[in-house]
């Protein structure tokens, strides 16, 4: 078989240790290679990166084990091409497994070029992929404690949310501080309320009678301090995730959105156009449904603005782990579920799906509709966030906003077939169809 990279190692990584491979072909064409094991402390996988360097290694490639692997990459990256590649897809022939082996089994694919390594984004884009992941972690967290602030009054027979939309909201707020502080009867509480809700005094002075313990009271005071801890905490990183994305617009000059002909041409000719600016991507991300700044800034996070790294919208589809699997044989197909992926941006395009079949006539709707009969919620909405990243690419590919096709696409796609079918059910139900 043709030997493609003449030095490069393999490198089988635990927590507390690599196991390493060099491989180089000599000047007589014979095969060379050596196993050593390192620890995972700064100071050894330094070691290891001298070692590599011994043998004059170009390429390493290693295996996504966890987060085990980053401390392995930080040291490598800038003087090696490093490889990260998915283990189910380098499995060794059952039966010869040692550490050593795998090792050796990555050095050889690598040589032979036989490895397909993961996309891992420049190391500006990865500290703000740290950024807004930590942001939806806290987000989630918040989630948690308002539902627990919830079961906490259903404990005090306070029904607040059977009149209260929003339980933490403005007039919600101020009737659980009252309520903590002990100060005010239920109908003094009541009279908190404001907008529209006063419209509800009665029943609010029905809701908030109950049997509230002294500790309870006390568990609701910390629950509330704990949201807004959260609160700010959010707050804190939506200012730093703009102040990084600004940084990285001034160290990458990014090129003006063209004109809209110019935009054209690029898409009939499948070529992606120059990186635009963060900005100016969630600028146009947010003319697409479901997509507020939030999930706007993640998406970038995940995927970044460059389009060239996925050649086409399938690929970004795949490596996101919302594109349907392949399993065919003897010309059946079988099982198509999604395989594993970015989580993170899976997670976000499937909450902006979930708010964008909410978008009255809209594309994304009808999409819903038409599949959720047949194929269940879960399948419907992965199906209905493929098609929004599928839109998401050709939108930062080619610098154009979200383009609209309607609800009523899937009938003018095939008007003529739609026209026959209604035809065909009226003459079953016995009405005669004038000539």
């Amino acid at each position: 078989m043709r030997i493609v990279v003449k030095r490069g190692a393999g490198l089988d990584i635990h927590k507390k240790t690599v196991v390493a491979t060099r491989m180089r072909v000599s000047d007589d064409e014979r095969l060379e290679w050596e196993t050593k094991t390192f620890g995972t402390m700064t100071v050894e996988l330094l070691g290891l990166y001298d070692w590599l360097q011994e043998w004059g290694c170009t390429h390493v490639a290693m295996e996504s084990t966890a987060d085990y692997w980053k401390p392995v990459f930080n040291i490598l990256e800038e003087a090696f091409t490093v490889l990260l590649v998915n283990a189910q897809h380098v499995k060794h022939v059952p039966g010869r497994k040692t550490d050593a082996q795998d090792s050796e089994w990555l050095a050889e694919l690598l040589l032979h070029g036989l490895l397909q390594p993961s996309f891992i984004p420049p190391p500006p884009q990865r500290q703000l992929r740290d950024l807004t992941r930590y942001r939806a972690t806290l987000v989630q967290e918040r989630a948690r404690i308002v539902n627990r602030v919830q079961k906490l009054l259903e404990g005090m027979n306070i029904k607040l949310a059977s009149v209260v939309t929003d339980v933490l909201g403005v007039s919600g707020r101020a009737m659980l501080e009252a309520l903590v502080e002990e100060q005010l009867s239920p109908e003094a509480m009541a009279q908190l309320a404001r907008g529209r809700l006063r419209n509800k005094l009665p029943e609010l002075e029905q809701a908030l009678t109950g049997l509230v313990a002294p500790h309870q009271r006390k568990l609701l005071a910390l629950q509330l301090e704990h949201i807004d801890f959260l609160d700010e905490q959010v707050e804190t990183l939506n200012h730093e995730i703009r102040r990084h994305m600004a940084a990285l617009d001034q160290t990458v000059r990014a090129a003006p959105p063209p004109p809209e002909s110019d935009a054209t041409g690029a898409a009939s000719s499948g070529v992606p156009l120059p990186p635009m600016s963060y900005e100016q991507a969630l600028q146009v991300l947010d003319s697409a449904p479901g997509v507020n700044q939030n999930i706007a800034e993640r998406i970038l996070a995940e995927l970044g603005v460059n389009m060239n790294q996925f050649p086409t919208p399938e690929q970004a589809a795949a490596w996101a782990g919302i594109a349907p699997g392949n399993n065919e044989s003897g010309g059946k197909r079988y099982s198509g579920r999604i395989r594993k992926g970015n989580f993170a941006l899976r997670t976000a395009l499937i909450q902006a799906a979930w708010a964008a079949v909410r978008v009255k006539d809209s594309y994304l709707k009808a999409l819903y509709h038409r599949l959720v009969v047949r194929r269940g919620k879960k399948r419907a909405i992965i199906a209905v966030a493929h098609a929004l990243l599928r839109s998401i690419w050709h939108m930062l590919a080619y610098h154009v906003p979200y383009k609209e096709l309607g609800a009523d696409y899937f009938d003018q796609r095939h008007k003529a077939a739609k026209v026959k079918y209604h035809l065909r059910q009226l003459e079953k139900l016995g009405c005669p169809l004038q000539s």
